[in-house]
């Protein structure tokens, strides 16, 4: 399950880098975008562009530490769960607004980026689940040693 969890950490950690620095690249773009997605009043919009793309980008290195990476996928499942419901929003209401997700884009927001949030919400829950390795005690006792009691 440990290959799991790696597995999880570096899909989700990749993204989470991957759209944080598109961000950064066009920066005042995202933030005009932020009030076509999310009602804010209209001084707000650019600090909650600024506290998104900013927590995207403590996902990966929070991913990296077996002791952060709970909180790495916690975080990651918070941020997914609350873009899922904007998305959901926009597209119910009709509205075709552009995914700025990774940087410029004039593709409409659909069911597919759903998919997208949903698939990476789920793999953050199941590497926040999966368990971390061998305990440290165990790990002490690794590789197995003669007379070892786990031996087969």
């Amino acid at each position: 399950m440990e290959l799991v969890r790696i597995g999880c950490a570096c899909l989700v950690g990749l993204v989470f880098a991957v759209s944080a620095v598109s961000k950064l690249r066009d920066f005042d773009g995202f933030a005009r975008s932020v009030p076509a997605l999310v009602p804010v009043p209209p001084g707000r919009a650019r600090l909650l562009a600024i506290a998104t793309t900013t927590l995207e980008a403590l996902v990966p290195p929070l991913l990296v530490a077996p002791v952060t990476a709970p909180f790495g996928f916690g975080l990651a499942a918070v941020l997914l769960a609350a873009f899922t419901a904007a998305v959901a929003t926009s597209v119910r209401r009709g509205r075709r607004t552009a995914c700025r997700c990774f940087g410029p884009s004039s593709a409409p927001l659909g069911p597919r980026h759903l998919v997208r949030n949903g698939v990476l919400l789920a793999c953050a829950v199941l590497g926040a689940l999966a368990p971390g390795g061998l305990p440290p005690r165990a790990a002490s006792r690794w590789p197995p040693r003669p007379g070892w009691p786990g031996r087969c």
